[in-house]
């Protein structure tokens, strides 16, 4: 079993709303990625979580390992939720860190999921589908994605039979990071800034909603 990750928290205690992030597999919690998008939504009112999963919380104890097992990296999420709760919780994260989440999301009966840069497919392996569960899944989801990105580019993803719970944005020209090529005119820090909004729109748009189904 996992051990109860630690948290560092951004933003009012008191929000409506808490977005929980994870990290990609290769990077922690506090990269430059990372603390943007954190410190963004907190300034836009959110509570925001980050958390390490065990293998890299051991990291910075000098003890080095490739990811934990599917198994632990779950658990490590259906802990978070439990500490935090699911009411009012959107879970999500960078890459791998998103993933995880989008296996325990409809389980865990969190209010939403947000993916930043999803995998669809190992890199160079796009035969090795990583969307079944994508297909059935319930919770309400945003999948911000780079137009590039070489883990599911625009045009493959075109081709995915995804749940009519998921909505995916491009951010364009944007890699796995969202970094675009200087030819496009685009910077990175533009392509962070558009993926925050879509995410506080994202999650407007849910409290809106629940608004209407209560009025």
């Amino acid at each position: 079993m996992a051990t109860n990750p630690e948290f560092l928290f951004d933003g009012p205690a008191d929000a409506g709303t808490t977005i929980a992030l994870a990290h990609g597999a290769g990077a922690g919690m506090d990269t430059p990625f990372m603390t943007s998008f954190a410190t963004s939504l907190a300034r836009s009112g959110f509570r925001v979580v980050r958390f390490e999963f065990p293998y890299l919380a051991a990291r910075k104890l000098g003890k080095k390992g490739p990811p934990d097992r599917e198994s632990a990296l779950r658990d490590s999420w259906l802990k978070v939720v439990e500490a935090l709760g699911p009411e009012r919780l959107v879970i999500g994260g960078k890459s791998m860190g998103g993933r995880m989440a989008s296996l325990v999301a409809d389980e865990a009966g969190v209010k939403a999921l947000v993916c930043l840069g999803y995998p669809f497919h190992p890199a160079g392996k796009a035969d090795r589908l990583r969307v079944e569960h994508l297909r059935t899944i319930r919770t309400p989801t945003l999948i911000v994605q780079g137009e590039r990105d070489p883990f599911g580019s625009r045009k493959e993803v075109a081709g995915y039979d995804l749940s009519s719970a998921i909505r995916v944005r491009w951010l364009p020209d944007g890699d796995h990071s969202f970094k675009p090529r200087k030819i496009s005119g685009r910077t990175e820090q533009q392509n962070w800034e558009d993926a925050i909004q879509e995410i506080v729109a994202f999650a407007g748009s849910l409290d809106a909603l629940a608004a209407s189904e209560s009025s």
